[in-house]
């Protein structure tokens, strides 16, 4: 029994013994494995990778075609051509109002012909420095200033730009000019709105007398001083006077001026006031104005009167003067007068008795 159990017992170790060692070579031969199958997942794992990368590609690059198709047509449809051939960009329109009144503010245009108010910025023994608010300063002549002896820093002078840039790039400006361009405004003006002006009588001339209005010469023809005729030009030479521009020559930069129009106006208002309080019969007194060969035109003090050579006496004459003569005064009689036309006629006869009633009743 003993030996029996003994050798049981060795059997079972044997078994024992048989089991671990296949136990331990499974395990050397799992252990042995094991990097060849990690291996193989791993080349599954990044083929599956490869693949899943490869669809979203595909998936992004269809999406980008998708996106450039879409944006590439609004692109073309909202493309500006007009703007692309001119080469300049699209600037909103807000922006450049806000941007074109700053410059009108703070800059002036050096383009144009305008006359420009400037300031005196500085005083050079022969130029003034103007700033007119341009890229620079401007330089006038001093002999522009003649008139104005006492121009100092900071005084206002109208300009007008001569020249943009000379050959060392100064601005040139010109007063003279300026006042030129001013002078001729303000005579279209007075031309056009009638308005009554001030000038000055410098010379005589041919035909009439020359003025100085706004420092432009103009031309005061000889029949246009005064209502009656003027013997004397001389007198009326360094007078101030009102004038009336009744005529421009643009071509040729002509003005003529009038003060018998002012004076015509004021006789014209008196003449109404005059003729109303006439009476046939009533006698007056007046001045010989002018002598023609019909008739003696006389002046009674605001409105013209007309004595025909018939009426001057009872006696024939061949011409008015042998009677009478310019500026006498003489008392004559109204004949008749027409209220409407202005018109009296007038008569110095009636005021003496008629040859026949001169003579004796034996006669």
């Amino acid at each position: 029994m003993a030996k029996k159990e003994i050798k049981k017992t060795e059997d079972n170790a044997s078994v024992n013994e048989k089991e671990s060692k296949s136990i331990k070579t499974s395990k050397e031969s799992n252990l042995q494995e094991t990097p060849k199958k990690k291996e193989a997942k791993s080349k599954t794992t990044a083929s599956k990778s490869e693949s899943t990368k490869d669809v979203s590609i595909e998936v992004v690059e269809a999406l980008k075609k998708s996106k450039i198709e879409k944006s590439s047509d609004e692109f073309l449809k909202e493309f500006d051509w007009h703007n692309y051939e001119e080469g300049i960009e699209k600037v909103d329109k807000k922006n450049l109002e806000d941007f074109d009144k700053l410059i009108k503010e703070n800059f002036v245009e050096t383009l144009t012909n305008e006359v420009v108010e400037g300031t005196v910025v500085y005083i050079t023994d022969r130029d003034a420095i103007i700033d007119i608010n341009a890229k620079s300063e401007g330089v006038i002549s001093l002999n522009e200033f003649r008139y104005n002896p006492n121009l100092v820093v900071g005084d206002k002078v109208a300009v007008l730009i001569d020249i943009r840039e000379d050959s060392s790039g100064q601005l040139i400006l010109s007063h003279r000019k300026a006042r030129v361009i001013q002078s001729w405004e303000r005579i279209n003006t007075a031309h056009d709105t009638g308005e009554i002006i001030n000038g000055h009588v410098k010379c005589r001339t041919k035909g009439g007398m020359i003025v100085d209005i706004f420092g432009i010469e103009a031309f005061l023809p000889g029949s246009q001083i005064d209502v009656k005729p003027i013997r004397d030009y001389d007198q009326y030479v360094n007078k101030t006077m009102e004038f009336k521009v009744v005529k421009i020559n643009h071509e040729f930069k002509n003005v003529v001026v009038s003060h018998k129009a002012l004076i015509e106006a004021d006789i014209e208002l008196q003449k109404k006031e005059i003729i109303k309080q006439l009476e046939k019969g009533q006698i007056l007194e007046g001045s010989v104005k002018n002598i023609t060969s019909y008739g003696v035109f006389m002046d009674l003090g605001g409105v013209d009167g007309l004595v025909h050579i018939t009426d001057l006496s009872w006696s024939r004459i061949n011409h008015p003067n042998e009677i009478v003569e310019l500026d006498q005064k003489l008392k004559v009689v109204i004949l008749d007068f027409d209220e409407d036309k202005s018109r009296i006629q007038l008569g110095l006869k009636q005021l003496s008795k008629h040859p026949w009633e001169a003579l004796g009743d034996d006669m």
